[in-house]
């Protein structure tokens, strides 16, 4: 990307619209509005005027607003011409800045030139983008706080805490007569703890964000007739598989999009999974098993009229045969015809995660115990109920933030060794603080920034 470049775009969506917006950025914007509209604007006035073409002729009328550098998004001379919006008069003032000395912007361009002219920090330029694509009203708060900046603030006062520490911890290599005893005294073990606390909770925060951004798949399995559709509808509050007593009845997959406490579900509904003959069938179970390899979240269907327990011998072949680190929840449905009540058992803390986390009784038809149902496939995920807290952070961010977690662990066992080996403690604390820096751009290589700002929208 070429940032010396006066750059234009069309900044609103494709289509027909009451007002479109043609968004300029660079050092030309001064002689471009002059020959547009034949005089200057005041700074960060709205004016009415008229957009002209070469020969003076009027190609749209509409708002202009001058936003002199550096007090703008991107930092550098900025104008938005906001017009009717129609495609074609849109297209015709894009055309005509592009007369007038602009570029047609790539993508993100803007955007990149807020970052590297100080206006946004990596992980707010991410937040623009994440508040555009936000998919539910919880992801697009979450989006809002790592674009005001709470995420990188978060981040940066842990940078701050760790450079302190190696601060420390250099001015013991530097005077060696105090080794070991200067580090204890400041409470060095302390503040790598308190350090380690702060960088988990925040990863916690970024983990629940980074599943409100990415949305998960929740699949349905189990043996035919067992009411893995009527779940769905119910799930999905609409009527979007067919629900008939006869086995077998579903054949394919089933996709419906749901929201879960702000989070973007992929419920998909699926063939009954049994021994068969019938090589349609037998096409819609291996499907089926397709469909628990994409999952992130199995919910196993099963009657509640069955024995004991109510899982036979073919639904634990089902259980056994999911992959082993796929959470899942067992379903015990039609409560109504067993005469069971509606509740939830919740498997004790250490249980092993190939096996269920949680087993809840329910009947998809009335819609008694689906609540509980829905508690327990945000806690079999690892996920809050409340997910206001969240920053919408990125599989980039969450691979940082485990980085830098794994090197303060490798620092932690070497200031709790009896004779702690002070070089290596400084270099963990080191290798910690590059992860977080690339978080908010600090420290990041172009290749990156490319990657990044290259998946947004033309115009932002």
């Amino acid at each position: 990307m070429r940032s010396a470049d006066t750059i234009a775009a069309i900044a609103t969506p494709p289509g027909r619209g009451g007002i479109g917006v043609v968004r300029v950025s660079g050092d030309r914007v001064p002689v471009l509005v002059a020959d547009l509209l034949g005089r200057a604007l005041p700074p960060r006035v709205a004016t009415l005027a008229a957009f002209r073409g070469a020969a003076g002729e009027v190609l749209d009328q509409g708002l202009a607003l001058h936003f002199p550098a550096p007090h703008s998004y991107t930092g550098e001379h900025v104008v938005e011409l906001h017009g009717h919006g129609g495609p074609a008069v849109m297209r015709l003032l894009l055309a005509r800045c592009v007369e007038l000395g602009a570029r047609l912007a790539e993508p993100g361009e803007f955007t990149l030139r807020a970052y590297l002219n100080g206006k946004l920090d990596l992980a707010q330029a991410e937040g623009v983008a994440d508040l555009i694509d936000a998919a539910t009203a919880t992801a697009a708060r979450a989006a809002a706080r790592s674009l005001s900046g709470e995420f990188s603030r978060a981040i940066r006062q842990e940078v701050d805490a760790l450079i302190e520490l190696r601060m420390l911890t250099e001015a013991t290599l530097d005077f060696p007569e105090e080794d070991i005893d200067f580090l204890r005294r400041a409470d060095a073990a302390g503040r790598l703890a308190r350090i380690r606390g702060e960088l988990a909770a925040i990863a916690d925060r970024a983990r629940q964000g980074a599943v409100l951004r990415d949305g998960l798949t929740i699949v349905l399995v189990g043996q035919p007739n067992v009411g893995k559709s009527s779940l769905l509808n119910r799930l999905s509050g609409d009527e979007v598989a067919i629900v008939t007593p006869i086995a077998g009845t579903t054949r394919d997959t089933v996709r419906s999009q749901i929201e879960l406490a702000g989070i973007p579900l992929a419920v998909v509904d699926t063939a009954g999974l049994r021994p068969t003959d019938d090589p349609i069938e037998a096409l819609g179970i291996e499907r089926a098993w397709a469909a628990v390899a994409q999952a992130d979240l199995a919910l196993v269907i099963v009657d509640a009229q069955g024995s004991g327990d109510g899982i036979t011998a073919a639904d634990a072949a089902i259980l056994a045969e999911l992959p082993a680190g796929l959470p899942r929840v067992v379903v015990h449905n039609k409560t109504d015809l067993a005469g069971l009540a509606a509740r939830a058992e919740v498997a004790a803390e250490g249980a092993e995660h190939a096996a269920p986390r949680a087993h809840v009784w329910l009947c998809a038809k009335s819609g008694e115990g689906v609540d509980l149902l829905r508690q327990q496939m945000l806690a079999a995920v690892g996920l809050h109920e409340d997910m206001e807290g969240s920053f919408l952070a990125r599989a980039r961010h969450l691979a940082a933030l485990q980085a830098a977690a794994g090197h303060l662990a490798a620092a932690a066992a070497h200031i709790a060794a009896p004779q702690p080996p002070l070089e290596l403690f400084a270099e963990e604390l080191r290798e910690a603080q590059g992860p977080l820096s690339r978080i908010t751009g600090e420290f990041t290589a172009d290749d990156l920034l490319g990657a990044i700002f290259s998946r947004f929208c033309i115009g932002k």
